[in-house]
């Protein structure tokens, strides 16, 4: 039985077979940027740069320009129903997360970003950071909600085509999740955060915006745009309620499949979202704006801030942006209560952290994430890595 298995682990365990799953799983997953490393852009720079160009020689002309939802200010239609429906998945998302992370743990390292759905937590040693142990074991400690969907942040807009939220404005504009900003831009309408809705479309001229509504005239700067301050400890996160997903409150399962539905569609929903209404994010750290440009609050701590001042390297943002998803390592077996070990790491696999959580409580898993996974390597035992070639 010995020999069988360790056959088994030189036929699918081989150096070239091997590293080329590796290699495909590594594919699949966002690639880690180091500290002075920038964001790959996603469109391409040479692109950027041709409608820069373009952009330039219409600014020279003067002449009328028409411009489309939502340039124009106007909503897009078909993309309201949209909106809604992102927003009510994530409302369901985070109902179920919440139920489900009361009987599987979460950890979280006290020293670095790194979590880890189920117990017992790993024994990679991946903590590189300052102060961390000597044998870059992490330090472990219970987390929450908060580790499996961090929550980005983005200053609410009363005008998505107004002036950009300046320094000095940074303390009196409310900062809600990015992407209930951007459901709120794309069409839906909350009473705590009122947005402006234009009736008449707006034209660019000479490569400026003139607003025809005689109501907001252009050449207003009062602070009618900018939402009177609340403190921020009265901004909170809503958690939905578990009730209304008509579940038994025992029906762990249950749970998990319902969130990874709203998972899809939320993720699906909001990547829709952003090819249409613009999202910005800073190339050397998290920060994020929805909306056609970013803020001018002068915050970013990253890579040569210096050099900009303190403000942020604006570039078009990714969903991994917005949704700020965190990456933990798979665990296959779950209820055998296996000790992933740093010396057999290499086999193993990995997944968003909130469908690692919807993995463990029962639920299957779409195909797209089979490579992340990597279910199609054996992983040895301890005393069989040594005979793997």
């Amino acid at each position: 039985m010995f020999r069988r298995r360790v056959v088994s682990i030189l036929n699918l365990g081989s150096n070239a077979a091997l590293s080329t799953i590796s290699k495909s799983a590594m594919e699949a997953l966002p690639r880690k940027l180091k500290k002075a490393e920038k964001k790959p852009w996603v469109t391409s720079i040479h692109e950027l740069k041709r409608r820069g160009r373009v952009d330039k020689q219409e600014r020279r002309v003067v002449r009328e320009v028409a411009l489309q939802p939502p340039e124009n200010g106007l909503l897009v239609e078909k993309l309201i129903p949209v909106a809604h429906q992102v927003l009510a998945s994530r409302n369901q998302l985070l109902a179920c997360v919440s139920r489900i992370s009361e009987d599987i743990p979460i950890y979280f390292c006290s020293l670095c970003t790194e979590v880890h759905v189920g117990h017992p937590p790993h024994k990679i040693r991946t903590c590189n950071v300052s102060g961390s142990q000597k044998n870059k074991e992490h330090t472990w400690k219970r987390g929450g909600v908060d580790h499996v969907l961090p929550v980005v942040e983005s200053f609410h807009l009363y005008d998505r085509l107004g002036r950009a939220v300046s320094h000095n404005e940074r303390l009196q504009v409310d900062r809600i999740p990015a992407l209930v900003e951007l459901c709120i831009q794309a069409g839906v309408d909350l009473p705590e955060y009122p947005t402006r809705r234009r009736k008449f479309p707006v034209y660019r001229v000479a490569g400026k915006l003139i607003d025809f509504e005689k109501r907001f005239p252009k050449d207003d700067f009062s602070e009618k745009d900018i939402e009177s301050f609340r403190s921020r400890g009265t901004i909170k996160k809503p958690i939905g309620d578990e009730n209304h997903l008509n579940l038994p409150y025992d029906d762990i399962k249950g749970f998990a499949v319902r969130g990874v539905e709203a998972w899809e569609i939320l993720r699906t929903g909001a990547i829709q979202l952003m090819q249409t209404y613009g999202v910005q994010t800073c190339g050397y750290c998290p920060e994020l704006q929805v909306g056609p440009k970013g803020h001018r609050v002068r915050q970013c701590q990253a890579f040569k801030h210096q050099m900009r001042d303190g403000q942020h390297a604006w570039q078009e943002a990714t969903i991994d942006d917005l949704l700020a998803t965190v990456y933990v390592w798979h665990v296959r077996n779950p209820h055998a209560g296996d000790l992933l070990v740093d010396s057999l790491k290499r086999y193993y696999g990995k997944l968003p952290a909130v469908l690692e959580l919807f993995s463990q409580a029962g639920a299957q898993v779409g195909d797209d994430y089979y490579r992340m996974m990597r279910e199609d390597v054996v992983v040895p035992e301890l005393d069989e890595e040594k005979f793997v070639v």
